[in-house]
């Protein structure tokens, strides 16, 4: 028996049944947000108690189908096919997510199958260009205009700028890793240069690491126009073998990326100085692996998954390294995805015009469900510093 018949009988699924089956669901679980459904006829259902601020629309047939089998995967590409809609503020819709199954085993074990198989380096390259071989012009659509910077923000107050917010977290890595102009410090994925750029203004002989030639070439040029102190490698950090070892290691978000703790941990060790520092940042979850199979299909393909803080301090103690700062960021990843998110649909019609409607769907449904996630304690996200003893 398929999932639509599981949820609502064989019969084919009508729009007042699938409600009836949102609200049972949704108030099961403990749903709060009111938001409006409109139906194939254009009439207008209720969900929950109050003024609605969001509206699910149900554009077809097929989007109807995918609804009524309440699993995450058909429901999210029902979304990206236009066959549901979304109107008002979609983080109200994502509060639906409770509801839907992610039950696919087989997405679990090729998960795990392919890194060892393959090995994780090569499983590595094969992932990144799903994510980061795009242009650079998309992402430079909804980033912060001054640094580039695909990671959190620290902010002063919610209302502030997030290019502000973008400059004191790099201020802060800075302050963390406590080196002087001339050092050598290892920046673990280029990205679109936010740390190159910064680190090299300051003095910082930054050796960046990228497996993404489109993150490589980007960066270069920002190198070669400013003429900084600093080189981009597109190279794994698991195969990084430098001359000497660094001052310092900067980690702007791909913790997510090395889920291998004590592997990880232990190229830190081999690449630091004695007494240097690791200063990360990185969105985290209560428990490892804790991704959606949505998720990983469409925006992180691979096994990364958000930083368990508990593993990762329960692989720290096995280390030699010293666990010197830890600082919650959820509030700040909250609002740097919520500016990111607002930034994607006022440059819509430029995305759209470019890369697509479904890019552009599939973008809205990861930053606004980063929001939703940040707000409701679904993700965290976390500072840390680490030091190598002497």
């Amino acid at each position: 028996m398929g999932s639509t018949e599981q949820a609502l009988g064989r019969t084919r699924p009508t729009s007042h049944r699938v409600v009836a089956e949102i609200r049972k669901r949704y108030a099961a679980a403990g749903g709060a947000t009111p938001f409006a459904v409109r139906l194939l006829d254009g009439s207008e259902a209720m969900v929950g108690q109050g003024e609605p601020r969001a509206t699910l629309v149900i554009c077809t047939q097929q989007g109807l189908d995918a609804l009524s089998s309440f699993d995450v995967i058909r429901v999210g590409e029902a979304y990206l096919d236009g066959d549901l809609d979304a109107e008002g503020d979609l983080a109200d819709l994502l509060t639906l997510r409770p509801i839907l199954s992610d039950f696919h085993p087989w997405q679990y074990v090729t998960r795990y199958a392919r890194p060892l198989l393959r090995g994780q380096v090569r499983s590595d390259h094969d992932y990144i260009a799903h994510h980061y071989e795009n242009d650079p012009d998309f992402y430079l659509s909804f980033l912060d205009r001054r640094h580039r910077a695909y990671s959190q923000g620290v902010f002063d107050h919610p209302d502030e700028p997030l290019e502000d917010g973008i400059t004191r977290k790099l201020d802060y890595a800075l302050a963390a890793i406590d080196v002087g102009p001339d050092a050598r410090v290892l920046d673990i994925g280029g990205g679109w240069g936010a740390f190159v750029e910064h680190g090299g203004r300051h003095g910082l002989r930054v050796t960046s690491l990228t497996i993404s030639e489109e993150s490589r070439r980007f960066v270069q040029g920002i190198i070669d126009e400013q003429d900084l102190p600093c080189e981009i490698r597109r190279e794994h950090f698991f195969e990084h073998r430098p001359d000497e070892p660094y001052d310092a290691i900067v980690n702007l978000g791909v913790t997510e990326h090395l889920p291998d703790y004590p592997r990880t941990l232990a190229a830190y060790r081999s690449l630091l100085r004695p007494g240097g520092r690791v200063y990360l940042d990185a969105s985290a979850a209560r428990r490892k692996n804790h991704v959606s199979t949505f998720f990983e299909n469409q925006i992180f393909r691979g096994n990364g998954s958000p930083l368990s803080l508990q593993d990762y301090v329960a692989a720290l103690s096995r280390s030699p390294l010293e666990l010197e700062v830890v600082l919650n960021d959820r509030v700040n990843y909250g609002i740097t995805t919520r500016r990111w998110a607002e930034n994607l649909d006022a440059a819509r019609a430029t995305i759209e015009a470019r890369w697509g409607s479904r890019q552009y769907r599939l973008f809205r449904l990861y930053l606004w469900g980063c929001v939703d996630g940040f707000a409701r304690d679904v993700i965290q996200a976390y500072r840390l510093v680490l030091r190598n003893p002497r």
